[in-house]
């Protein structure tokens, strides 16, 4: 089965498709259980009676499969799903505030529920009627950024927007897709974040991929999940959750190849996953406000190539990204550097470069030498807001069971400049990642202010 997707620019009114293929195809599977697409679109048809009127609905599905059926279902009756970058309640509650008329959906009993919750029903009903379709120019979708650097921003995506993209992803994969069938597809990020909505949301509903509904998070529930695909599955992950799995030793299934974003992959591990797993890992690159927009496979190579109408031009404050499902170019604080073939290289961010007494650096480097300290097992070097016009300070994390902060400063004297320099630094019991790996700002200032909870 070949992608049907059509991402050809199509009149704002026109109403398009939201699930593409056979009635018949599989399009979800977990624990044996295989749905339909045909019963999909039932259960979606169903629920979209059902919804509350409102204009926003705050997805908080955790089962995949509810999350697909929860998202097409409110996008049939018109309303636009929130995508929050937690579901902390504080996270949740700033999402309120921000967009009104809105309510919350989810698919479990929340301690304590979030103001106009909407739990959906233990066993979705099915209704029949014609294909789900919505205007092409529908806002379907508000992504927000995870917060890594301040406050998270709304990023609108319509369903034109997100099937062009899908198009997009779909060629960058194609050869890890199983040809004129579909291909199991495992997650272990979740469907709110945007690269989850790209690669375990929007691939089964406009490509031949059928999706475990579960979000595995340990090595074994990973292992557990890929052992239920009917057929070699694309495992789609972090750098985090592919590292645990390495260092796990745990055995996995034969798998069609493995996805990986959110945070960069080094070289050492793309290679250690692939010898292990006998198969690619390729790495995307993108953004909540361009989705995924290049690809490399890690082990082998340096330089992303864009994806399909991909073109990226480098600016003083970083480079904007021309491609077809974004409106007007996106400027990104990355800094590039690009060849003549438009291939392009990651040369760290405009916010990342630090100049001190006329000396320069950037946190991404001086994050790189702090985990490159035998003992140190994870960490993150940032910088602190200015006082008072003075210079803004350098503060450091790290996770050390076996070191201090004297012997990790003093390790650190070999390689790094004096101004440079982490101080504070503090050793931490974990860093406080998120679900993808990403490390929220407030929450690397809270943590350095001694507050772990």
């Amino acid at each position: 089965m070949s992608a049907v997707v059509d991402h050809d620019a199509v009149p704002g009114d026109e109403r398009v498709a939201l699930v593409i293929g056979a009635q018949t195809r599989l399009f979800a599977y977990a624990h044996g259980q295989a749905v339909a697409q045909e019963r999909f679109e039932r259960e979606v048809r169903a629920l979209a009676a059902a919804l509350p009127a409102a204009r926003h609905a705050i997805n908080l599905c955790e089962d995949r499969y509810r999350f697909l059926v929860a998202f097409c279902a409110a996008a049939l009756r018109g309303q636009t799903t929130l995508l929050p970058s937690s579901r902390a309640p504080a996270v949740v509650d700033d999402t309120y505030a921000q967009h009104a008329d809105s309510y919350c959906l989810g698919d479990g009993a929340l301690d304590p529920p979030p103001p106009r919750y909407w739990r959906l029903p233990e066993v979705l009903s099915q209704a029949d009627g014609p294909a789900p379709c919505v205007a092409a120019q529908a806002l379907v979708a508000i992504g927000f950024t995870s917060g890594s650097t301040g406050q998270p921003k709304p990023n609108p995506k319509t369903w034109q927007a997100f099937r062009a993209s899908t198009a997009q992803n779909l060629a960058a994969l194609h050869d890890l897709l199983a040809p004129d069938a579909i291909t199991p597809l495992v997650a272990t990020v979740p469907p709110q974040h945007m690269y989850g909505m790209e690669m375990s949301v929007l691939l089964p509903l406009l490509g031949p991929v059928a999706v475990h509904a579960a979000r595995p998070f340990f090595p074994g529930d990973v292992a557990l999940a890929l052992a239920d695909a009917p057929s070699p599955p694309l495992l789609v992950t972090t750098p985090v959750h592919l590292r645990a799995l390495v260092e796990s030793g745990i055995d996995l299934p034969p798998l069609a190849g493995i996805v990986s974003a959110t945070a960069p992959l080094t070289q050492e591990l793309a290679l250690a996953a692939e010898q292990r797993y006998g198969c690619e890992v390729r790495e995307v690159f993108g953004s909540t406000e361009t989705c995924v927009i290049a690809r490399r496979r890690t082990a082998h190579e340096q330089a992303w190539t864009p994806l399909p109408g991909v073109r990226v031009s480098p600016q003083p404050d970083g480079t904007a990204v021309h491609a077809p499902h974004l409106p007007e170019p996106v400027v990104l604080a990355d800094l590039m550097e690009v060849g003549a073939d438009g291939r392009f290289v990651l040369r760290g961010r405009s916010a990342d470069l630090l100049e001190i007494a006329g000396k320069r650096a950037s946190l991404g480097d001086l994050t790189r030498k702090l985990l490159a300290i035998d003992g140190v097992e994870d960490a993150a070097v940032f910088q602190l807001d200015a006082e008072d016009g003075a210079v803004r300070r350098i503060a450091a994390l790290a996770v050390a069971p076996t070191l201090d902060e004297a012997r990790i400063l003093q390790a650190l004297r070999a390689s790094v400049d004096p101004v440079f320099l982490p101080r504070p630094l503090r050793c931490v019991a974990a860093l406080p990642r998120n679900e993808t790996g990403k490390l929220p700002r407030d929450r690397l200032l809270s943590l350095l202010r001694g507050n772990d909870g």
